[in-house]
C-alpha cells in the first residue's frame, strides 16, 4: 500500500492518505490529481531522514505529515521549523541544533534561550 500527502498551492501538506499502490499503472499521483483537483507527492511512510528503514531506496527524504512543506528542488518533504535556531539538514532534510549535541555519556537537552546544550541533572 502507498501514502500520499496532498499539497496545497504553498506546497503545503494538508492531508496524507493510504491509496493505491505506487505499481498501479495509472499512478496514484495522477489518479488523485484527476479525482480532486490537488496535487498529491507520494511519500514513503518507512523513510525518515533519507534512510529507509527496510534498507530499499529512500524516498523523498521523510514521510509527509500535515503541515510539512513539499520543496520541489530537494524532491523532499521538510517538517515545520518550530525552534528558531535550528538549521535545515541537506542531507537528511531535517532540522538539527547548530552546534551538535556533546558525545559524553551525559544527557542533554537543547536550550533555546542560550542556544545551547544543556545538562540534564
Amino acid at each position: 500500500m502507498a501514502h500520499y500527502a496532498e499539497i496545497d498551492a504553498n506546497n503545503k501538506v494538508i492531508n496524507v492518505i493510504a491509496g493505491v499502490d505506487e505499481n498501479e499503472k495509472s499512478g496514484g499521483e495522477t489518479l488523485y490529481l484527476l479525482l480532486t483537483g490537488n496535487h498529491w507527492k507520494r511519500t514513503s511512510f518507512n523513510t525518515n531522514g533519507g534512510v529507509h528503514s527496510l534498507g530499499k531506496t529512500p524516498f523523498r527524504k521523510n514521510y509527509a505529515g500535515i503541515g510539512f512543506t513539499y520543496d520541489k528542488t530537494r524532491d523532499a518533504f521538510i517538517s515545520p521549523k518550530t525552534l528558531a535556531s535550528w538549521v535545515l539538514d541537506e542531507s537528511t532534510c531535517q532540522w538539527k541544533a547548530p552546534t551538535a549535541e556533546p558525545s559524553d555519556g551525559k544527557d542533554y537537552y537543547w536550550n533555546e534561550d542560550t542556544t545551547s546544550w544543556k545538562e540534564i541533572t
